[in-house]
């Protein structure tokens, strides 16, 4: 799994102040602007935090690079609406030799990983078989009804992988460019950096968590699953380690990451 920041913007705390207080003020735009420093900017984002009032925030957006994820967590992280997603066709883009994951308790198992490999190699072959037959199909047709044969094999060979792709398994890799504002984020990081989240989605809720800590650290300082800032709200389906997990945010907000690319690119 790979996971950048693309892009967040030169300063989210003096965004969501400037937003924030204009709702109360007679002056301009770029008078309310210009009265905020960077200092006074993270102090009003705090109290903003900690009265829960997020609405401000979503005018900061973030954009992530990600790769080396599964079409499984593809499933899972569109269910975000209110998000923008990017992600590579697998209409367009051959899967001839695709990547995969493979989870962890598979990995950590002989015998199951075995297995998994062998059914990941029978895929790749079942998939390049079908790609064979209706792209051979595809082409005569075309070329029958007159395009040329140069035309006609492109057009066949995007037609067969449109069809072929049915056969891919949950496993194969995909990337995606995601954009989400501050509050989505923070709705993103209270569910699936939950330890009940699925571990892969949890893995990269934690990537993303770290990078955008390193750029706004004051509108995600209350950032993580509920148990971070009070009790669990998953009841009585608590993984029952608050602590742990209390000690895995806190270390994760307060790393640099390396891949942070200087704070990012301003939008």
């Amino acid at each position: 799994m790979k996971v950048q920041l693309i892009s967040a913007p030169k300063n989210a705390e003096k965004l969501v102040s400037c937003a924030a207080k204009l709702c109360y003020s007679p002056l301009s735009i770029d008078d309310v602007m210009s009265n905020i420093t960077d200092e006074n900017a993270n102090k009003f984002v705090d109290m903003l935090s900690e009265i829960g009032h997020e609405s401000p925030i979503e005018h900061a957006t973030f954009t992530f690079g990600i790769e080396g994820v599964s079409r499984a967590l593809l499933a899972q992280i569109t269910r975000h609406r209110i998000a923008s997603y990017s992600v590579q066709s697998q209409r367009y883009v051959s899967e001839d030799n695709f990547s995969f994951v493979v989870p962890p308790d598979i990995e950590s198992d002989e015998n199951a990983k075995k297995l998994f490999l062998e059914a990941m190699q029978h895929d790749i072959e079942y998939y390049n078989r079908i790609t064979e037959i209706l792209k051979k199909k595809h082409k005569q047709r075309l070329i029958n009804d007159g395009i040329d044969e140069k035309t006609a094999d492109r057009q066949a060979e995007k037609k067969s992988i449109e069809d072929a792709r049915f056969v891919l398994p949950n496993a194969c890799t995909t990337k995606m460019i995601l954009t989400m504002n501050a509050r989505s984020l923070m709705n993103f990081f209270r569910l699936r950096c939950c330890n009940r989240a699925q571990w892969e989605i949890n893995e990269l809720a934690c990537k993303m968590l770290e990078l955008v800590c390193a750029v706004a650290p004051s509108i995600f300082k209350y950032a993580g699953p509920s148990c971070v800032n009070g009790s669990c709200s998953e009841g009585k389906m608590s993984c029952g380690k608050a602590k742990q997990v209390r000690e895995k945010i806190s270390k994760i907000k307060s790393q640099k990451s390396e891949n942070c690319n200087e704070k990012a690119n301003s939008n």
